[in-house]
């Protein structure tokens, strides 16, 4: 994912977990806010609840993966963090995909929703 769409900041992730609004599917889970740019950012976390280093790793590359084709799509002036579950490390990328484009498009976060089917 290009660095200028990167959540970075400690204090960020954390305000977005603080006043954001969450989405949870067993797959991951997905908070987002408005803010105060026109710019996109996110975030991706994995706990340690997922696994060892390696597990997390994966998981948080899938999650990249998944919300790379849809960096275009997305409303400007949003911040969103991305929290993976257990489950994803199992399930395949296809499941994956799907659900997280039906996660953008049930909290409108995509600007054409003709995308998202």
């Amino acid at each position: 994912m290009d660095r200028r769409y990167r959540l970075k900041k400690s204090s960020d992730f954390q305000r977005v977990r603080n006043t954001g609004k969450t989405y949870t599917h067993p797959l991951f889970v997905l908070i987002y806010v408005p803010n105060t740019t026109m710019q996109t950012h996110i975030g991706v976390a994995a706990g340690r609840s997922i696994g060892n280093a390696v597990q997390r790793n994966r998981a948080k590359r899938r999650l990249r993966a998944c919300i790379q084709p849809w960096l275009k799509q997305l409303i400007p002036g949003v911040d969103i963090i991305l929290i993976a579950r257990k489950p994803l490390l199992t399930a395949s990328y296809d499941h994956l995909a799907k659900a997280l484009a039906k996660a953008l498009q049930i909290n409108h976060i995509l600007t054409d929703e003709e995308y998202a089917s």
